[in-house]
């Protein structure tokens, strides 16, 4: 019956990818609608700091995915003397929008949490950290259906079959197989941790260890935020970081059972450097973002323009991020960087967001 299952799976997936109306406007940008834009048409962009800009843009370019994206502009950004001439003479800023014709979003925040553990268990320290398990099995399905490249199949061998793989209540109830970085002393900082997708752990010797996202168990996340909308804990407008963390704190004998709601669960790595995203360059405050890269490639420059902390942002950033709950065109997700003030922005962050993306000037149209 499950083999049958995921055969019919696959056909729907690729029957849906088959008859996806072509949106195509850039090779880079497959589904992505795009209005050509002007300089003058971005909120404040004249004051932006354009030296940081440059500086960030170089960082940027050394992935692989935005030197595909920006080319011979990588090498030249090296020797820039006029850091905002060469924006403006080199790129065009392209307003992103939906299939609707919608052209405004939502911008959230994350952070870097600050955990504290032991690489040993004890009674304080008995929240395991766990590296991708050993009997996680990921099905790439492109080799033999290059329409679904962006589809992956997690699961566990059991007799002959693959199965789903355990959720976040059935990985409790038994022995994972896989190393444990560390020992964590609260299940709920555990959680928002995997939210968030990397953080610092200070270790009780007095040593600071870097862990970050590797993998998960493939599961769909599910916000939890919503199951405590739907059991009347708290009113959707309320719904932020501090409300969560303060629900769970005072009622700990349903901490389980919200947690369980999100059944995916997230495996670590212990990493060298700061909060890392998925580009694998260390992210910057306010410059990084996740998105969806359905519809923004990672690598690429933006342009944001929200509300932050209760003041206008308008800024570029660069996609060198995703995320779970990171879904859309005119969706991203701004790290905010490490500490309570970071915490305090992050946790509240909900705001209409517009979104332009910078591509060269002598970029070619696709042919589709």
């Amino acid at each position: 019956m499950i083999k049958g299952f995921l055969i019919l799976l696959i056909s729907l997936l690729f029957l849906s990818c088959l008859k996806r109306e072509s949106t195509t406007l850039f090779d880079t940008l497959p589904h992505t609608y795009l209005k050509k834009s002007e300089f003058k048409e971005l909120d404040r962009y004249d004051s932006e700091h354009f030296d940081t800009v440059l500086e960030s843009f170089i960082n940027n370019c050394t992935t692989k995915k935005a030197r595909k994206i920006y080319g011979d502009l990588c090498i030249d950004a090296k020797y820039v003397v006029d850091s905002e001439s060469f924006f403006k003479k080199n790129f065009t800023p392209y307003r992103i929008y939906t299939k609707e014709q919608e052209d405004e979003g939502l911008l959230t925040g994350y952070y870097e949490p600050h955990l504290f553990a032991s690489l040993k268990k004890s009674k304080r320290y008995k929240y395991p950290l766990y590296e991708t398990p050993n009997d996680l099995i990921i099905v790439d399905l492109s080799s033999i259906y290059p329409a679904l490249k962006k589809y992956r199949l997690r699961g566990r061998i059991e007799g002959n079959r693959l199965v789903p793989y355990d959720t976040r209540a059935e990985s409790k109830r038994k022995k994972v197989d896989a190393a444990v970085i560390c020992y964590c002393d609260s299940k709920i900082d555990r959680f928002f941790l995997e939210i968030q997708g990397s953080g610092r752990v200070e270790l009780n010797d007095g040593n600071t260890m870097f862990i970050g996202y590797d993998n998960q168990n493939g599961h769909k996340y599910r916000a939890i935020g919503r199951y405590l909308v739907k059991i009347g804990a708290l009113k959707l407008q309320d719904v932020s970081l501090q409300s969560i963390r303060a629900w769970l704190s005072t009622h700990p004998k349903r901490v389980d059972e919200v947690l369980n709601f999100n059944k995916s669960l997230v495996y670590f790595k212990e990493r060298s450097q700061g909060a890392t995203g998925a580009l694998g360059l260390e992210l910057t405050p306010k410059r990084s973002v996740a998105v969806d890269r359905s519809f923004i490639p990672l690598g690429s420059m933006l342009y944001l323009n929200a509300d932050v902390n209760a003041s206008s942002f308008s800024q570029t950033v660069f996609a060198q991020d995703t995320g779970g709950a990171i879904k859309g065109a005119i969706r991203a997700d701004l790290f905010l960087g490490a500490g309570k003030s970071a915490l305090e922005i992050a946790g509240k962050l909900k705001s209409p967001l517009k979104i332009w993306i910078f591509l060269p000037k002598k970029l070619k149209k696709s042919s589709k």
